[in-house]
């Protein structure tokens, strides 16, 4: 069973999905969105919360680690729940996790209160993406995939705007409490999810094929380990992680950069944050059309080229309009490489491990990119090197690797997901 009724060319793009997809697409696409507010709000205000508790910063920057990577433990979490009984439950799970764990972070007593619940915020975040992104991917038809996971990824960037824009707009007003405690919004989300979305036809079918044929994948996590499945495994993870090194190398401490050394103010911090994030779900949208065009690998590599020259751009300078204007331009570019992570993820694995691996493979990444503020800080403020060079040289670096772990990879442009047992086959060859 396909993903998706045969194109007719001569149906627009967006008509060809039912309405059971489109709802299935939505709650994905809000799940994300929402996600990215609740966690890259705590990005803006990790300078407020160190002067309040009278931390260093980079005890502050461990607690954005912390959070990182918990991740992995809810997205390993959700993907056997997604794969084992259903998409839907696990993403409803998550969404509630992550609101209430950051509201109840805005009430901290103590910075160690703060730590525990921004920590176990990472669980939720990370249980959100793999069930998701397979409900996403498979219930969208294959002939435009690619550029709605680049809608789906990018919309962290719209996420990521919001909380700029509430950052810019309330903290005068709020602080940064408040700003937590509009994080428990995203919870009323569940309700429309509850009532609206199905299970995708993909994985329905391919479970009735399990159990009619006693071949139940009890442990997807070991079978992406396996002979047949190592060398994807191992190169997707490589891609993954290089990916989450480059974004908190462009993102993680861009603002506090920007409060710390230039003494910039909360408007004028948000708005180059809010305009890159903007137009990092254009770009994402943008490149998601070459994807369909092109390849998912061009759609990631080409951008993170041009995103190597763009870093000295905005980082050799203390110019206002040029830091403005390169920081936007590599939002296109360095922070438009991640829009066919959904599309590309669950292409490379078969529908019966499809959320574990996505997950697993997606936020093991996650691991290596928390510790990216850690270490930058150290050599920025211990060393006395500043943020900018740093920040310059890990993400040229990294950048460069995508490139390099991206071209290792398979070519997935236009495979239909099925029902079929791969796995089940695979074994037997």
């Amino acid at each position: 069973m396909s993903a998706s009724v045969t194109p007719n060319a001569a149906v627009p793009w967006w008509k060809e999905p039912t309405k059971d997809q489109w709802y299935a697409y939505i709650a994905a696409w809000l799940g994300w969105t929402l996600d990215a507010f609740d966690f890259t709000i705590f990005l803006l205000i990790m300078l407020p919360i160190s002067k309040e508790f009278g931390v260093p910063l980079t005890a502050v920057a461990i607690v954005f680690t912390l959070t990182l990577w918990m991740r992995l433990v809810g997205a390993t979490a959700a993907g056997w729940m997604g794969d084992r009984m259903g998409r839907r439950a696990p993403l409803m799970i998550s969404i509630l996790w992550y609101s209430i764990c950051n509201f109840i972070a805005g009430f901290s007593p103590t910075f160690t209160f703060l730590l525990v619940f921004r920590t176990l915020l990472g669980i939720g975040m990370g249980a959100e993406w793999p069930a998701g992104a397979a409900l996403a991917m498979e219930s969208w038809p294959t002939r435009s995939r690619g550029f709605m996971s680049g809608i789906l990824q990018g919309s962290w960037g719209l996420g990521f705007a919001l909380s700029a824009a509430a950052y810019g707009l309330l903290y005068d007003d709020i602080g940064w409490r408040g700003l937590l405690w509009i994080g428990i919004l995203p919870a009323l989300v569940v309700v429309w999810i509850r009532v609206y979305v199905k299970e995708p036809e993909v994985w329905a079918e391919n479970k009735r094929q399990q159990a009619e044929k006693q071949a139940e994948v009890k442990l997807p996590l070991f079978v992406i380990f396996r002979r047949q499945h190592l060398y994807n495994t191992l190169t997707a993870c490589a891609w993954m992680a290089s990916a989450f090194c480059v974004y908190y190398s462009i993102w993680a401490l861009f603002s506090t950069y920007l409060q710390k050394e230039l003494q910039w103010t909360p408007a004028m911090v948000a708005t180059p944050v809010f305009i890159a994030n903007v137009v990092v779900f254009a770009g994402n949208g943008l490149w998601g059309v070459v994807a369909d065009w092109l390849g998912r690998r061009p759609a990631i590599y080409v951008p993170a080229i041009i995103g190597i020259f763009v870093t000295p751009i905005y980082l050799l300078t203390k110019q206002p309009e040029w830091i403005v204007a390169g920081f936007i331009l590599q939002g296109i570019c360095g922070g438009a490489i991640y829009g066919q992570n959904p599309s590309y993820l669950c292409e490379r694995f078969p529908t019966e491990v499809r959320a574990t691996a996505s997950g697993f493979v997606y936020h093991q990444g996650a691991i290596f990119g928390g510790l990216v503020a850690p270490v930058l800080s150290y050599f920025a403020i211990e060393l006395g090197m500043g943020f900018a060079i740093p920040m310059m040289i890990s993400t040229m670096l990294f950048l460069a690797l995508v490139v390099v772990f991206v071209l290792m990879g398979p070519e997935t442009k236009g495979k239909v997901l099925t029902a079929d047992l791969e796995t089940l086959r695979a074994a037997a060859d």
